[in-house]
């Protein structure tokens, strides 16, 4: 359905050449960001809990976490390559970036030429470097099963052969799609209704339709419920249904002000591809190109409504579902401004690295992650990293100090709820610090929007048994390494400003 046509050598070639290009563009746009140990909290933790699954441990009974398994089962997956996992979990998740791109050219050539859906793949590339995308936080991973579910959903809008397979593989990926986040669910809605919608314009019977739902269903809650089955088969149901379904609810949210001043920076982010969709020239589409652009554009304000749901907008990842759909309906202005378009896509790739280089600068890159490992390295016992990075105990081959190992946990008001983690943070905080860790990592200064109770906790701990060893500082922070009074562990002390010092006690 492009508006150009290839010949069948000629299609697989181009096809083959593109993704060759796409998967290039993927590892420039993402190479700085390779040496980096530190590169998101995030997917730090998921590394770490991937690390210690294959060494035994069980998401949700040892290591708490809200995300699926599947997720950590990608990261456990990435290990498996060898190495300190942290280059091996980006090149996954640039694979994985690269086949959504991918996804997007395909669905969009169908609509334009091959450089107006190549340039859409290739802006999707490299706008994840604006949106915190640029590892492996977990859209970067679903998104790619989404776009298959997409590719699916378009063709069988213009060809309604073999709807019931290609809606059930769609709901399928759906599936997979939720065990790396829940998020997706009501994209999958989305896709299941189309799905329905069809068998019901073809017309199926009732009968028919309902037993193809009943099917698209079973096939998009198969992975979780595979998943709930293990847990239940070795008496740890309960651990999954609360730590999966049941914790979200015991999160609090971020004020009106703080939440609203985040959508608009969200907003912001998606600014230049809306001009540029703006600014497309309007032409006379094919009617069938006109009505799977109809569904395509349920799909992005389904997207919408899903992330303004769940309000939550202190980080950029959180957009990344949009980004997908709204990328494949901006290829025909993409192809209608060329110039424009390469142009923006230079500038991305050039803003993107400075954006991450900004990023390396606040929070730390390889050289102070070692840094403050060296400084932490324990000898003896588990260290605490209270806020700090958690790639710490795999840098440190550190022990888990508890079940509550993601900073945010304990050192956030947002989780300061026992329904929210299982358990009280002042009493898990005050059972770590009772073992006397032989180091404790934070930072200063303290996180406004932290959980003052079990800091206040923290700081009594330090006073009474620790010592400051060392500081490690990135533009704006801080990261403060204590160690036990008498341990014979490292001390580097004149890293630390006399003025902090001073007011750190």
């Amino acid at each position: 359905m492009a508006t150009d046509s290839d010949s069948a050598p000629a299609f697989m070639t181009r096809h083959g050449a593109t993704a060759a290009l796409l998967l290039l563009v993927t590892l420039a746009a993402r190479a700085a960001t390779l040496g980096n140990p530190v590169l998101g909290f995030d997917e730090q933790f998921y590394l770490l809990v991937g690390d210690r699954m294959l060494h035994g441990a069980l998401p949700y009974v040892n290591i708490f976490d809200r995300k699926p398994i599947g997720l950590f089962l990608l990261y456990a997956g990435a290990r498996l390559f060898g190495g300190e996992g942290f280059l091996q979990y980006k090149l996954l998740a640039g694979l994985f970036v690269a086949v959504t791109a991918f996804g997007i050219y395909w669905i969009a050539r169908r609509h334009v030429g091959w450089l107006g859906s190549v340039l859409a793949a290739i802006l999707y590339i490299l706008w994840l470097n604006f949106m915190e995308g640029e590892g492996g936080q977990a859209p970067v991973f679903y998104n790619a099963f989404l776009a298959g579910a997409g590719a699916l959903m378009v063709s069988a809008v213009s060809d309604g052969s073999r709807l019931t397979q290609k809606g059930l593989g769609a709901l399928l990926l759906i599936g997979l799609a939720l065990q790396v986040k829940y998020s997706v669910l009501l994209e999958g809605v989305y896709f299941g209704c189309v799905f329905l919608w069809l068998a019901w314009w073809q017309g199926r019977s009732l009968a028919q339709t309902l037993v193809f739902g009943v099917g698209m269903v079973a096939l998009a809650l198969l992975p979780t419920a595979f998943a709930a089955l293990y847990y239940g088969a070795i008496g740890q149901g309960q651990a999954f249904v609360f730590a999966n379904f049941q914790s979200v609810f015991g999160q609090t949210k971020g004020g009106f002000v703080r939440e609203s001043i985040g959508l608009a920076s969200f907003v912001g982010l998606f600014l230049p591809l809306i001009l540029v969709a703006l600014a497309g020239r309007k032409k006379a589409l094919p009617t069938a190109v006109v009505l799977e652009r109809r569904y395509l554009l349920g799909w992005l304000v389904t997207a919408i409504v899903s992330v303004v749901i769940y309000w939550r907008f202190d980080a950029p990842h959180y957009a990344l579902p949009i980004l997908l759909p709204a990328c494949i309906l901006l290829a025909p202005a993409v192809a209608a401004r060329r110039r424009v378009a390469v142009g923006l896509a230079v500038v991305a790739l050039v803003a993107g690295q400075i954006v991450l280089a900004i990023s390396v600068s606040a929070k730390g890159g390889d050289r102070e992650a070692r840094t403050v490992a060296a400084l932490a390295k324990p000898t003896r016992g588990c260290i605490f990293v209270y806020n700090g990075y958690p790639a710490l105990y795999m840098l440190t081959h550190s022990c888990l100090p508890s079940r509550w190992v993601f900073p945010g946990h304990l050192n956030t008001a947002d989780e300061d709820n026992p329904r929210a983690l299982g358990g009280d943070p002042r009493a898990i905080a005050s059972a770590i610090l009772a073992a006397n860790p032989p180091a404790i990592v934070d930072t200063y200064p303290v996180y406004k929007f932290g959980n003052p109770a079990v800091h206040g906790l923290l700081m009594h701990a330090i006073r009474e048994r620790y010592d400051l060893a060392g500081c490690v500082a990135t533009r704006g922070r801080v990261r403060l390494v204590y160690r036990l009074r008498g341990d014979r562990g490292p001390r580097a002390l004149e890293s630390c400003p006399a003025e902090l010092r001073a007011k750190i006690g």
